[in-house]
C-alpha cells in the first residue's frame, strides 16, 4: 500500500456501533496514518508482515488484507483483514481478498499453515473462514472482554494441503 492508500482507509474507516462484531481500535485515525504507513513498511522490511490494499476496479482503496507474524522457520502466519466503509462490507470483497492472499501465502512464499481468529459474535467472519476452507481448531473460552461481556475467541487454521484440494 502507498501512503495515500493508508490515508484514504483512515479517512473512510467506520465502526458499526449498531452491530459491533469486533472491538474498534481507538486512537487509529486520520492524524496517524503516516505512522501506520511507516509501521507497514518496517514490518515488510523485517519480513514479518505483508499488507496490501483492497481496491475496487476503478482504483479506489476500500480496505487492507495482511499476512501477519510470518514465521519462516515453521512456515506459518496469521491473516487479518479490514474493510473501511460499512457499505462495502458484506459484498464479497473481503472473501476475494482473503482468497488471493491465501494463494500468495501458500503458492508464492511457501507457507504451510495460515491461522485466523475472531470473536464468537462475528458470524460473518466465521462464515468467510469456513467458506474458504478454514477448520475451527478451538476456542479460548471467555478470553475477550468487549462491551461489558466476556466472549470466546475462535481459532481457525488452513494447511497448504487443504488449500490445494
Amino acid at each position: 500500500m502507498e501512503r495515500q492508500d493508508c490515508k484514504k482507509i483512515c479517512e473512510d474507516n467506520e465502526y458499526d456501533f449498531a452491530n459491533p462484531l469486533e472491538p474498534t481500535v481507538f486512537g487509529w485515525s486520520i492524524e496517524n496514518y503516516n505512522e501506520w504507513y511507516e509501521d507497514i513498511q518496517r514490518l515488510l522490511k523485517e519480513n514479518v508482515n505483508i499488507r496490501v490494499g483492497i481496491f475496487l476496479n476503478d482504483g479506489t482503496v476500500i480496505g487492507d488484507v495482511a499476512l501477519q507474524g510470518i514465521d519462516k522457520m515453521n512456515r506459518a502466519c496469521a491473516i487479518g483483514i479490514g474493510i473501511a466503509k460499512i457499505t462495502n462490507q458484506g459484498k464479497g470483497y473481503g472473501t476475494e481478498a482473503l482468497r488471493l492472499i491465501l494463494g500468495y501465502a501458500f503458492d508464492n512464499i511457501g507457507m504451510e499453515r495460515v491461522t485466523a481468529s475472531t470473536l464468537e459474535i462475528n458470524i460473518p467472519s466465521q462464515k468467510i473462514f469456513e467458506k474458504l476452507g478454514f477448520v475451527l481448531e478451538g476456542r479460548s473460552r471467555k478470553a475477550f472482554y468487549f462491551r461489558s461481556k466476556r466472549y470466546d475467541y475462535l481459532h481457525y487454521s488452513m494447511l497448504a494441503d487443504e488449500w490445494r484440494m
